[in-house]
C-alpha cells in the first residue's frame, strides 16, 4: 500500500482527490494539507511514499515549495492542477507527474481515470522510492527558493570536440516525460545484435535502476543502470542514473567505456541529453545514431544539432505519438533531424541502422 499527501488549498478539491485515490487498490492517502507550510509539517509526521501538489497555493506557490522539497527531501510528486503551461517548471524540477485538473464539462468520471492511470504508471517508481525511503528533514521553505536556477549551456560542462572521423557504431537515446512508458514500447521491439545503447531519460534520482531492471525484463537486450568504467559492449543498453550525467570515451585500447559526470544539471537537467549527445560527437562523431524522444523542453536539441553536422544518423518521434512534443519539436526545429518517426517505428529504424540501411 502506498501512502500519499493531498496538498490543495481547496476543500472541496482535496476530498475529492482524496476519494479518487483511495478507490484504487494500492493506495491510501494519510494526509491532507492546505499549503507549503502545513505539508512540510504532514511530510515529516507521515513520510507518505507521494505527494500531489497543486501550482495555486496560497503563502507559497507549488513550484517553489516542488523545488524545496526535490532539493532537502527528494520524493515521488506529482502536480495536480488547473495551471498546464507551468509544465515545464514542475517537470525540470523533478514531479513524476502531471495531472490537469476537470476542465469545463469535463465529468468526475473522466477525471476519476486520469488520476488512476497517472498514478498506476507510477507503481514501479514508487516500490523503487519505498525501498530507500530517505529519512525525514528539515524543509526550509524560504523565499529564496523563488529564485530560477540559470540554464547552464553544454559547453560548461563538456567541450564540443566533435570527432572528425567515425569510430564503432553507438546509439544514443534522449527523452523526458512521456518517456518511461514509449522506452518501454521501443525496446521491445529490439533484437540483441545491436551496437551499444545509450540512453539519458529525465527521471528523478532512486527510480533509475528499477527502470533500468524494468527495460531489460521487457527487452531481448541486457540493460542496466550505468555506472563508471563499463566497457561498452553490443547488445547491451546503458541508463544514466538519475542524479548523474552520463557519457562515453576511449579507453587506452580504442574501447568505448562509460563515465558518470557529477557537476551542474545541464539545460535544467542531471541527467542532461545534450551532455550524452555532445559526448557521444566527442567520441564516435558521424557513426552515431541519435534518437530524440518525447519530452518538454528543449534538452538535446543543441547537441543533437552538433551530431547532425557532424554526418551522424538523427531521427525525432513524431508529434502525435509523443505524450509532449516539446523535446523532438525543438530539434526538429534547429535542423538536426533527419527522419520523423512514429514510436511504433522508432525500434525498426534502430534496427536498420544497425544493419547499415539507415544514414545520412
Amino acid at each position: 500500500m502506498y501512502t500519499v499527501l493531498v496538498i490543495d488549498d481547496s476543500p472541496s478539491m482535496r476530498r475529492i482527490i482524496k476519494d479518487m485515490i483511495n478507490d484504487l487498490d494500492d493506495f491510501e492517502v494519510v494526509a491532507q494539507a492546505i499549503d507549503a507550510y502545513d505539508a512540510r509539517e504532514k511530510i515529516k509526521q507521515y513520510e507518505p511514499d507521494l505527494v500531489t501538489i497543486d501550482i495555486n497555493m496560497p503563502k507559497m506557490n507549488g513550484v517553489v515549495f516542488l523545488r524545496n522539497l526535490m532539493r532537502l527531501h527528494p520524493m515521488p510528486a506529482v502536480v495536480i492542477s488547473g495551471e498546464g503551461v507551468r509544465g515545464n517548471d514542475i517537470f525540470d524540477d523533478g514531479a513524476v507527474g502531471f495531472i490537469s485538473k476537470p476542465e469545463n464539462g469535463e465529468s468526475m468520471i473522466s477525471f476519476s481515470k486520469r488520476i488512476k492511470e497517472n498514478l498506476l504508471n507510477l507503481t514501479f517508481l514508487l516500490k523503487r522510492y519505498t525501498l530507500k525511503k530517505p529519512k525525514p528533514l528539515k524543509i526550509v521553505v524560504s523565499q529564496k527558493a523563488k529564485e530560477v536556477d540559470r540554464k547552464v549551456h553544454p559547453d560548461e560542462i563538456i567541450p564540443l570536440r566533435a570527432a572528425p572521423f567515425g569510430g564503432k557504431k553507438v546509439i544514443a537515446i534522449g527523452s523526458s516525460t512521456g518517456g518511461v512508458e514509449s522506452l518501454l514500447k521501443v525496446f521491445k521491439g529490439l533484437t540483441n545484435d545491436l551496437p551499444p545503447i545509450l540512453i539519458t531519460q529525465h527521471i528523478p534520482y532512486g527510480f533509475s535502476k528499477s527502470f533500468a531492471d524494468r527495460l531489460n525484463d521487457n527487452s531481448d537486450l541486457k540493460v542496466c543502470e550505468a555506472t563508471s568504467g563499463l566497457i561498452l559492449e553490443p547488445g547491451h543498453a546503458y541508463l544514466a542514473p538519475g542524479n548523474m550525467h552520463l557519457t562515453i570515451e576511449k579507453t587506452g585500447r580504442g574501447e568505448l567505456k562509460t563515465k558518470l559526470l557529477d557537476t551542474l544539471k545541464v539545460s535544467h537537467h542531471k541527467p542532461s541529453v545534450d551532455v550524452l549527445f555532445r559526448s557521444v560527437n566527442n567520441t564516435v562523431g558521424g557513426s552515431a545514431m541519435a534518437v530524440m524522444m518525447t519530452g518538454m523542453g528543449d534538452d538535446g536539441s543543441i547537441a543533437m544539432k552538433e551530431l547532425f553536422d557532424n554526418g551522424a544518423y538523427t531521427i525525432a518521434q513524431n508529434e502525435a505519438t509523443c505524450v509532449v512534443f516539446g523535446m523532438p519539436a525543438k530539434a526538429i526545429a534547429k535542423g538536426a533531424v533527419k527522419d520523423i518517426v512514429a514510436l511504433e517505428e522508432i525500434s525498426k529504424y534502430i534496427i536498420d541502422f544497425a544493419k547499415n540501411k539507415r544514414k545520412r
